[in-house]
This record gives structure tokens, sequence and C-alpha cells, in this order.
């Protein structure tokens, strides 16, 4: 039951029915975090389902009346999302008469307007896509787009860093960062520069020693160093659109550092398409490390991930390995006893 889920009294629970009556049944801001891939438009015919296919998200006859329906089930999602949750949405593309529809765009698009505040587009890179096209690129990309409801949210960086795999190492008495490099020639541009003022090097100066320093105590690995009138800013040098250029105008450099504890994921994803539950018969089963970022980033330990679309699990059980607890919702009679036999291979069907 839900009810056990949200007391603490159980890990996780399973309720077969239509998502939005079983989401009204959740009290306000209950949930931690929502992650779902729900049925794409057209690309399927599910089984097994309680009711007439034309109710069946994915079955719609419009690209609008898809979005709109995916709509009434994502307002009743905001609704049971804390204020400090994240809700990661899965949703694959679909050609029409040769033009693709941007399906995936269409609801984050409406779900913008509608309040939600879109923090990442995920380019989730499956390395492996269709072969049959003869006039267009393959297609080998999903979107896995993160929205939260507020500006600050929880996110645990440290749960999902990436560990240098190099350190800062000495060589010849001098300190160098994981990619060779040494601070020398910084050190030659601040002070030949015609452009810094004396204040501004002899402070350029100190922040590069300050640099080395902390690389000679293994608390930064690498860095980089832009210096006024030497190198060019990443995004442009306009002041109202770079945090950057901004600190170049005003301080004549800045220094960007790896540090020790590791770096955040970029948004693209390389993860090969889960096969292990292929045999169960549901053709659209989440890869399990799909889900590992999200869940430990954006779902405190204990805390409630829900899935509105089920299937087979993998969400569930993603988040009940990951010390999180789950409640899954599913139109299938199939597919959520799969699912409760996944999370309990000794039960019997």
């Amino acid at each position: 039951m839900i009810k056990n889920v949200l007391d603490g009294k159980d890990e996780y629970c399973f309720e077969i029915g239509d998502n939005v009556e079983v989401l009204k049944t959740l009290p306000d801001n209950s949930i931690d975090c929502i992650i779902t891939s729900p049925p794409y438009w057209k690309q399927r015919i599910y089984e097994d389902y309680d009711g007439e296919l034309e109710n069946i998200i994915g079955s719609e006859d419009t690209p609008e009346q898809y979005v709109e329906n995916l709509m009434k089930v994502i307002r009743e999602l905001k609704r049971v999302l804390k204020d400090e949750g994240t809700f990661w949405l899965n949703i694959g593309d679909k050609f029409i008469n040769k033009c693709l529809m941007g399906m995936p765009w269409r609801v984050a698009l409406q779900m913008q307007q509608e309040g939600w505040i879109l923090r990442s587009d995920i380019i989730w890179d499956q390395m492996k896509g269709t072969q049959s096209c003869r006039d267009r690129m393959r297609d080998i990309y999903e979107h896995v787009f993160q929205f939260v409801k507020k500006p600050k949210y929880y996110f645990d960086a440290d749960a999902i860093r990436i560990i240098p795999e190099k350190d800062a190492y000495e060589k010849d008495g001098h300190i160098i960062s994981a990619t060779g490099v040494s601070g020398k020639k910084y050190f030659k541009q601040i002070e030949i520069s015609k452009v810094l003022s004396e204040e501004e090097k002899a402070n350029a100066l100190n922040a590069l020693n300050e640099t080395l320093e902390e690389m000679s105590k293994g608390e930064v690995v690498d860095f980089r160093m832009t210096i006024r009138g030497e190198q060019r800013t990443y995004h442009g040098e306009s002041q109202k659109l770079s945090g950057r250029a901004k600190e170049l105008n005003e301080k004549g450099y800045f220094i960007i550092k790896m540090r020790k504890k590791g770096f955040l994921p970029s948004d693209i994803w390389r993860i090969v398409p889960e096969d292990t539950w292929r045999k169960d018969a549901h053709c659209a089963v989440f890869p399990e490390e799909l889900l590992k970022n999200p869940i430990l980033s954006t779902c405190p330990i204990g805390g409630i991930v829900l899935d509105p679309f089920s299937g087979t699990g993998s969400t569930i059980h993603a988040a009940v390995s990951l010390k999180r607890k789950g409640i899954g919702i599913d139109l299938s009679t199939q597919y959520t006893e799969i699912a409760k036999k996944r999370l309990n291979p000794n039960q019997r069907t």
C-alpha cells in the first residue's frame, strides 16, 4: 500500500490502475523524486491493459492530444512532488511522413509554460541505434529532462562526482597538474602583461601561487587560468551573459580548478539500453545504470522515488537497491506482477 511506504512501514509498493486516479490519493508534497518514461507517442502497442486502447497514453491521434493527456498526469506529479524535489522525464521522438515531431520538446515547453524549471537536458547516447534508415542519420539518442519546482532544490553533488584518475605530481622541484600544467606560462604572461595594472598583476600572481599550493597539498589536481589580454572567456565577452567575462574585466584573471574530490558528470550519458529484462515481453525497459545518478543526486537516503509509468519496475528496483523507497504505478497487471517478482524473486506467481 502507498500509505505504508509514505509512513515508512514498507520499502516499496506497486499500484495497478490509472495513474491520475492513483496519484490523487497521494498527499501534496509527499514525494522526493520522480523518474519515469511514459509510453512514447505512436511508438508501441502495449497489451494487457485494463481499458480501451484509446485511453492509453501514446495512442492519441495527434501530438497535441498526447501532450495534453501527458500533462494531466504531470499536473498531479507537480502537486505530489516536494518543493525541493526533482522530476526526471525520458521521452522518445517520432517521425510522421518523414517529419520529426519534436515530441520531447513539445512536452518540455508545455511544462515550462506551466511553471516547471528545466535544469538539464541530458542526452542519453544509447550507443546503438536504428540501422534501417537510408536518407537520414541514424538516431541513437533520447532526451532525459531534469525538472524542478523551485530554484533551490535537493542536490547531492558529492554523491555522483567523478574522481580524477590522475593526481598532480612533482617534477624537477615543480608541482605539475594532472594534465601537465605547471603555471610557468601563466607566470610569464602575468609578468610581461601590458594590459594588467600592477595591482592586478600582484593579485593574479598571488592567486596562481595559492593554486599551486593547493596542488602541492593534494586539494587540486588540475587548473586553467585565463588572463585579460592573453586568453578569451569560454562563452563570449558580454558581462551580462557571462560571469567569467565579468570576473575577467573586474579582476584581470580567473582560475578554473579541478579539485581532488572530483567533478560532476556531463549532460551526455553513454549507456546501452538494458537487455536483461527484455525476456519479460516489455519492449521499453529502463537501464538501471541510467537511474543511478538521478537517484543518488536528487533523492536523499530513505526518501521516496515515484514512477507513475513503472512497467517492469526498473526505477523502483534501482531506488530500493540504493537505500531509497519506491512507489510504482502502472495499468498493466502483467508488468506489475513481473515488477513485484523482480523485487522479491522468491514470491510465488
